[in-house]
């Protein structure tokens, strides 16, 4: 669609060519968010006209020698910060370039930032704490349970100052039949580590519940002894578990991470390290009052079992408990006297009919049978018995003991034996005639 309209002068105008500014704007800010460059931006300067709203976001400018910049940072982020930020401090931001549309000017949404002149110390907490985490120190598998009613506790601190004033009275109030050692150590300064490190190994010696290691707040390079490599390790390998207090509760070091248990100020780890002794009373009197109750409700229980059995059935009619029995054991005597009188009965019966029978009458008729089947038996073996013959008049002639069925079995001048049915008769053979 053309919209035209006539200048001063007579010309024709193409109007629909112009844009409004919200539409350039929301280009602009297109443009902005579409570029890959502007999403992670890390900028360094001072911060100026600071405020932090009632909403907890911070809105203010970052500014060098020659240009400024305006941002926020909105509360999500601002509540992670480990300091207050104020106008002239010197800082390092990341975060993200955009367009305001209502405004129509950029600025930059801060989502993290540090003090520069640290930024090094920054990017080698980082970096340990990367490396520790990959071996494992941090592994809530390793972390030691701490003890609920400990008998002694060592401490690890400066010897003076409010850390371990505030450790000392905390336990004392709260748990005072607890002994305390303290291992007086630097705890901050370029010798500050090694003295840590020795006084960790030191206090393996002395049959300790719980460890506390640390000390009260100051700036990130005060605390850097407890981001050394070698504390970590020195509390990773700990036989005695290690409660770590290092600062305030928006600090974190690389021995919060080892510990076997973090406390967010030096006060708060003698809290964690010892029970509160009211507490304790509160509860032994609440465990009392319901031991109490417990054995009252068992006492009136059993009153009220020995009552029902004063008043019972069977304590008040002694028979009733036998009774039920004793007739049970006539009913079952009664049974088993008639099992046994009709199984003699029946062996009685079996007896005469065996009496009576035929057999035990006339016993050889059992084997009657017998005897007329071995004499049918004798006969058929006589009858099939060869030397049978011989008594009607045959003979049996046998040569060296081998029976002769041929005359062409025999030579003349061979010897033979004929038997007969009373004897043998020896012969030689003169003459043989076939038929």
């Amino acid at each position: 669609m053309f919209v035209f309209w006539y200048n001063e002068y007579g010309d024709v105008m193409d109007i629909s060519k112009y844009l409004t500014v919200g539409a350039l704007t929301r280009y602009l800010k297109m443009k902005f968010d579409s570029d890959t460059h502007l999403r992670k931006v890390y900028l360094k300067g001072e911060i100026s006209n600071f405020k932090a709203h009632s909403t907890g976001h911070f809105y203010f400018s970052i500014k060098d020698e020659t240009s400024k910049i305006n941002a926020i940072m909105f509360a999500s982020n601002a509540r992670k910060l480990p300091f207050m930020p104020k106008d002239g401090m010197k800082i390092l931001v990341v975060g993200r370039v955009s367009v305001y549309e209502a405004t129509g000017n950029y600025q930059i949404y801060v989502e993290d930032m540090i003090e520069d002149g640290v930024g090094n110390l920054y990017v080698a907490f980082e970096q340990l704490k990367e490396k520790l985490s990959k071996e494992g120190l941090f592994d809530p598998k390793f972390k030691k349970p701490i003890p609920k009613y400990p008998e002694r506790i060592g401490i690890i601190t400066a010897p003076t100052g409010a850390a371990i004033r505030d450790i000392l009275s905390t336990i004392k109030r709260r748990y005072p039949i607890c002994e305390t050692i303290l291992f007086p150590s630097l705890v901050q300064g370029d010798l500050a580590k090694d003295d840590l490190v020795k006084k960790i190994e030191m206090a393996q010696n002395y049959d300790l519940d719980v460890l506390i290691v640390g000390r009260g707040g100051g700036s990130l390079e005060d605390m850097w002894p407890f981001n050394e490599e070698c504390v970590a390790r020195a509390i990773f390998a700990s036989n005695v578990p290690v409660i770590s207090a290092v600062g305030h509760e928006v600090d974190y070091t690389i021995s919060d991470f080892v510990s076997d248990l973090r406390a967010p100020t030096p006060t708060g780890a003698a809290e964690m390290a010892v029970p509160n002794v009211t507490d304790l009373q509160e509860q032994l009197l609440q465990y009392q009052a319901r031991m109490k109750e417990a054995m009252h409700k068992i006492v009136n229980y059993q009153k009220i079992y020995f009552e029902s059995l004063k008043t019972s059935y069977v304590l008040k009619n002694p028979n009733a408990i036998y009774e039920p029995k004793k007739q049970q054991l006539d009913l079952t005597y009664e049974k088993l006297r008639t099992i046994i009188l009709n199984n003699l009965e029946h062996s009685k019966n079996n007896f005469l009919i065996l009496k009576q029978s035929s057999i035990l009458k006339n016993p050889t008729r059992l084997y009657e049978p017998a005897i007329q089947n071995l004499k049918h038996v004798i006969e058929k073996l006589e009858m099939l018995n060869p030397l049978s013959v011989l008594g009607r008049g045959y003979t049996i002639t046998y040569q060296d003991d081998h029976l002769v069925k041929n005359i062409e079995d025999v030579k003349v001048g061979n010897q033979l034996q004929v038997r007969m049915e009373n004897g043998i008769i020896t012969t030689n053979v003169l003459d043989k005639k076939g038929l």
